[in-house]
């Protein structure tokens, strides 16, 4: 394995010109394209075009198009998830979504971070740092999740909110940045009709 792709997987900086990086990344390119121009009625191709891009993709899994990521490899999706359109997954490092979770349109996951050190980012030095989501997350139109974070099981994030820190299991977070508004509790229960 080249070097900077070993140091990328490590989250150490690592400069992306690197050409088996490239190579990576051009091979996720041409599957993005292909799976955002497959035509809807052609959902078993998408379907198939998406477990060649991702890592992991379990059973029932529908992304919308436009979906963009960067290597793909590094991104596992669990079973029923929804993912609404123009979804952005910048997976440099990996990107965990658990089993029936609900990322509204423009959700953005950003592993990719850069030094604060103005020389080393001239240089063009980057890092990542991975991003998990639990089972039953949902997180509203815009919100974008930011390198390292981890959302707890059953928590719902507002629209248009920017999560920098790790948010616990079952609360209800808003704004920029993000910060836990409530827990959920017995107010929230619903009893749905058939």
């Amino acid at each position: 394995m080249a070097e900077m792709k070993e140091r990328m997987l490590r989250g150490e900086l690592y400069l992306p010109g690197d050409p088996a990086l490239a190579a990576e990344h051009a091979r996720a390119q041409e599957l993005v394209e292909r799976y955002n121009a497959t035509p809807h009625a052609a959902q078993g191709e998408r379907d198939r075009l998406l477990r060649d891009l991702l890592g992991e993709v379990g059973e029932g899994v529908v992304v919308k198009p436009p979906f963009r990521c960067d290597y793909g490899r590094s991104i596992a999706i669990g079973a029923r998830t929804f993912v609404n359109y123009g979804c952005v997954m910048l997976d440099v490092a990996s990107i965990r979504i658990g089993a029936a979770c609900q990322l509204a349109t423009g959700v953005q996951l950003l592993t990719a971070t850069h030094p604060v050190d103005p020389e080393a980012r001239r240089l063009g030095w980057e890092y990542a740092e991975p991003i998990a989501l639990g089972e039953n997350v949902w997180l509203g139109g815009g919100v974008v999740v930011c390198p390292g974070v981890t959302i707890g099981d059953d928590t719902v994030v507002g629209a248009g909110a920017v999560v920098t820190r790790d948010l616990p299991a079952r609360v209800v977070a808003v704004g920029n940045p993000a910060r836990v508004l409530r827990e959920i509790g017995e107010q929230d229960a619903v009893a749905p009709t058939v």
